[in-house]
């Protein structure tokens, strides 16, 4: 047996059989000590005191620390010397004494059923060997014994080294199978991604396992016995030894919390740690804590409740943030007034539309920084969406309102240089101070800087209630909305959904538009947030859903390349919550005739955590039908990444804010690497939106993404640049994918980029999700 074979437990078995065998070797040697001096004739007696001393000897050797010496291979090895020196030991006494051949046999017993305590087979059966070799030599001494009593003593002799012998053999093989189960116990363990410690009531570290090592970067020794305290983060400190405590005042109970623990390299690992109580075990007297390393899953969750709140483009504070701090500081002043801002950039769509995105995203941000260096140390400035901030302010009077307002606008006069082109643009901003609730408040102020648009832009305009009159308009276009659902002026126009290895379109996403009578083709953001204000959204949902269930049984009737193609379609967070809904949708799929699962309804993440209970059951009853789920503009709403495993869905689409610079942002890559990540292990497709560039697109393809799109793509189109991008489709190849660094043959379909928008306005990006 090797040295590294000698854990605490084996050491202790060695150290107890020794000391049995050193005890009954004393007492023997002590009880012939008595013999020598009684009935031994005078000329042996000298022989007393030596074997006094050897019994003394024994006696002494009984309190050596035998757990610690064993563990050496020479000690050992003079142990089995010791075993076999026992034997001409005995054989002189034996005959010396005129009963020795009576006193030889059970002493050789004892030496072979010790012995084969602790050693092989091959030691009992040589020691067993030299007892029968010896019995064999006291003989001719004896003249009383007969030959049949010879050969009996004989065979029974050798019945008992068999039978140690064969004990020994066992006791080898149970312990060559503990030890290989030790062994893979312990290779499972070092392979495991979770530590575990077994803690003693002290709260020290009795036990680590090899994946410890590998986790903290601390071996088994520089762990075993540290209180696991030690390693514990200082504000964590008092948190955990009260968790430790109430872990240990349960016996069997288990516990669960978070700790951070310290590396040798002063580093912190972010920990589940879950203890169970197994003191009334005898075999363990400890608790026994695994210790999972969550370090990524935390920064991950911080980084999409940075996202939550916090806007990617500027580095603002979002619309959340915005009213939440809104609301505190109403509550705080209680009854003082609170000043809003609403500030708009004046035809920001022109930029977009004539300069491209990246220099719309360059105007907003040099525009928020210059709008930051005007305000005051405590005021809070927010971006609230594509071109719209806030600005809260408190103890800030009327008349210091309209200098600030002044200033913003002086601010956003100055010309801007976007690339190559220098860029003057204008603000509007609205007004509201007052000690009225946050929601009302911000309305007042929307509808402040709707007065400053509406009085030509570039200016600022104080909240009165005499601004009120923009409901009145608000109602004439709900009856315009009314209007447009019974004469048929909505249109739905279809983006593809591509593969991202074949780039073959696997479905597409419906998209609603107006066709206004006066004003043209009008963009979602025209109509929907007042569809969804005055509950008109959930017969225009409804109409959507139907007419895109029997658009997509048109193309299967159409064309044969249709008979895979799925189609998506949006709800709105009224519609979701439109107890109908599920009805809604059972007629729209049963009236076209279509599969239910060719039907994918995506819902927005800040949608499901509004009510996360009521989501489930809405999504369990949609699921029911066979119609496929996903979640929208994934990471721009906080959701704990607990929620994805209870939601019924099947696919995540990863926003486009996480997608502009995913070819150039390392921190992006890693954030989509992350989510992409998180949805293979819970099974979930990823369809990545917004892809304008090879760049995306080839990260995205290399990261793992399922689907993508985006511009890239193809735009939004009618049904009849759907029908001809399916003609236009090769039909699958085993094996085929698009060649690295081409530009996609979506993309490349002048019919689709002639009429992104049917001929009518052209809509933002952001508007077509």
């Amino acid at each position: 047996m090797h040295a590294a074979e000698f854990d605490d437990s084996t050491a202790e078995y060695w150290a107890r059989q020794i000391r049995i065998g050193t005890s009954i070797a004393a007492g023997v040697t002590l009880l012939s000590c008595v013999r020598v001096a009684v009935d031994w004739s005078p000329q042996h007696r000298w022989l007393f005191a030596p074997v006094l001393a050897a019994g003394l000897a024994q006696v002494a050797a009984f309190f050596l620390p035998w757990a610690r010496l064993v563990r050496g291979p020479r000690v050992r090895r003079w142990l089995t010397v010791w075993w076999v020196a026992e034997l001409p030991v005995l054989f002189l006494f034996s005959r010396i004494d005129r009963d020795g051949l009576m006193l030889y046999l059970p002493g050789a017993s004892l030496l072979l059923v010790t012995a084969a305590a602790l050693y092989g087979p091959t030691v009992v059966v040589g020691l067993g060997a030299l007892s029968v070799a010896g019995y064999l030599a006291l003989l001719p001494a004896v003249t009383s014994v007969n030959a049949v009593s010879v050969v009996s003593l004989v065979a029974i002799m050798s019945s008992l080294v068999a039978l140690n012998a064969i004990n020994a053999h066992s006791r080898r093989r149970l312990d060559a199978r503990r030890e290989a189960a030790d062994r893979r116990t312990g290779m499972l363990l070092e392979a495991a991604s979770d530590a575990v410690f077994a803690i003693d009531g002290r709260g020290a570290v009795r036990y680590s396992s090899p994946s410890a090592q590998r986790i903290f970067g601390l071996t088994g020794a520089e762990v075993t016995g540290r209180a696991m305290v030690e390693l514990a983060h200082p504000d964590e400190l008092a948190g955990l030894r009260a968790w430790m405590a109430d872990l240990f005042a349960v016996p069997g109970g288990t516990a669960r919390t978070e700790a951070r623990l310290r590396r040798p390299d002063g580093s912190w690992l972010q920990l589940d740690v879950i203890g169970t109580n197994r003191v009334d075990d005898p075999a363990l007297r400890a608790a026994v804590i695994s210790l999972r390393d969550i370090s990524r899953r935390k920064e991950l969750e911080e980084q999409l409740s940075r996202q939550a709140f916090t806007d990617s483009l500027t580095g603002l504070p979002n619309r959340a943030l915005f009213r939440d701090r809104l609301a505190q500081a109403v509550a705080r002043r209680g009854g003082g007034a609170v000043t809003v801002l609403l500030i708009d950039l004046d035809d920001f769509k022109l930029v977009n539309d004539n300069l491209g995105h990246s220099a719309g995203d360059q105007l907003l941000a040099t525009l928020a920084a210059r709008l930051g260096a005007e305000m005051r140390r405590g005021d809070t400035l927010a971006r609230l969406g594509g071109d719209e901030f806030a600005i809260l302010a408190e103890d800030l009077d009327p008349d210091g309102a309209v200098v600030l307002a002044e200033r913003l606008l002086q601010a956003g006069r100055d010309q801007v240089r976007l690339d190559s082109r220098d860029v003057t643009c204008s603000l509007s901003i609205g007004i509201a101070t007052g000690d009225v609730p946050a929601d009302q408040l911000l309305r007042d102020a929307d509808l402040a800087m709707y007065a400053a648009k509406r009085a030509g832009r570039n200016a600022y305009a104080v909240f009165s209630p005499s601004m009120s009159r923009s409901v009145l308009e608000e109602a004439q276009q709900r009856v315009d909305l009314e209007r447009g659902l019974e004469q048929d002026q909505f249109v739905v126009l279809y983006q593809p959904v591509v593969d991202m290895t074949t780039l073959r379109m696997t479905g597409v996403e419906a998209l609603v538009r107006w066709q206004h009578p006066r004003d043209g083709l009008l963009g979602p953001y025209r109509f929907i947030a007042t569809a969804e204000a005055n509950g008109l959204i959930v017969p225009l949902g409804r109409w959507v859903l139907r007419e895109a269930c029997a658009q997509l049984a048109r193309w299967r009737r159409a064309t044969p390349a249709a008979a895979g193609l799925k189609i998506n379609v949006n709800l709105s967070a009224r519609q979701f919550q439109y107890a109908g809904l599920v009805a809604d949708v059972a007629a729209a799929i049963g009236d076209a005739g279509v599969p239910a699962g060719s039907l994918t309804l995506e819902i927005t993440e800040s949608m499901l955590m509004e009510d996360v209970a009521g989501a489930i059951e809405t999504l369990g009853a949609l699921r029911a039908l066979g119609v496929r789920l996903a979640i929208d503009d994934f990471g721009t709403g906080y959701s704990s990444l607990n929620y994805l495993k209870q939601l019924p869905v099947d696919i995540i689409k990863i926003d486009k804010t996480f997608v502009d610079q995913v070819d150039t942002d390392a921190d992006d890559v890693a954030l989509v690497d992350a989510v992409v990540g998180l949805c293979r292990a819970l099974r979930l497709e990823t369809v990545a939106e917004g892809i304008e560039t090879d760049g995306q697109w080839l990260m995205l393809r290399q990261i793992g993404c399922d689907h993508g799109q985006g511009y890239l793509f193809g735009r939004p189109g009618d049904a009849a640049s759907v029908t001809e991008l399916l003609d236009r489709q090769p039909e699958p190849e085993p094996h085929r994918e698009a060649d690295l660094g081409r530009q996609p043959e979506l993309d490349r379909q002048p019919e689709l980029d002639r009429q992104p928008e049917l001929e009518g306005e052209p809509v933002p990006v952001a508007a077509e999700r």
